[in-house]
């Protein structure tokens, strides 16, 4: 039901949104945003294969809407004033500033697919739906996240334990 779903994805998609944007309060903005539309547009979204993959959709459309028109204020700013645009950032332990880093370095794609998988816990098939793309494509995305943040040495350089064969792909 509405509720139920709402109650579940909230900390998926604020901690989402958190890790892809690096702002927690536009996140916990976003998420609310993409919940109230799940909630406008209920008797259609509970018909869905995953209507948690449309709410991460719909949150991280949002997320980049906001990144464009974030970039124009910057731009606009820049021409009248001399400070930096926004508020400074919040001061993290020196493990999470490194991880949000390198997450934030990674291309687009690859952070989204990333963030999507394993933060929020979104099977391939549901980041698949969120990303407008094939379960492959997710799987190439992924592997090529975690390449480089195994490259910049903040995981494992072995995967521990794979509990889906499915989506271990060979680097060739």
């Amino acid at each position: 039901d509405l509720a139920a779903l709402c109650q579940r994805e909230w900390p998926r998609l604020v901690g989402s949104l958190s890790l892809y944007c690096g702002d927690r309060d536009l996140a916990e903005e976003l998420a609310q945003e993409a919940l109230v539309r799940v909630c406008e547009r209920w008797r259609t979204v509970r018909t869905l294969g995953s209507p948690s993959a449309w709410a991460h959709r719909v949150a991280f459309n949002l997320a980049k809407s906001s990144f464009r028109r974030r970039r124009v204020a910057r731009r606009v700013a820049a021409r009248f004033t001399d400070t930096p645009f926004g508020a400074a950032p919040i001061a993290d332990p020196v493990d999470v500033l490194a991880v949000r880093q390198a997450v934030s370095e990674l291309p687009e794609v690859q952070r989204r697919a990333l963030v999507l998988r394993y933060f929020a816990d979104l099977s391939v098939d549901e980041v698949a739906a969120v990303m407008l793309c094939p379960a492959n494509t997710v799987k190439t995305h992924t592997r090529r996240a975690l390449a480089a943040l195994r490259g910049a040495g903040l995981i494992d350089p072995e995967p521990v334990d794979d509990p889906d064969p499915e989506e271990t792909i060979d680097a060739r």
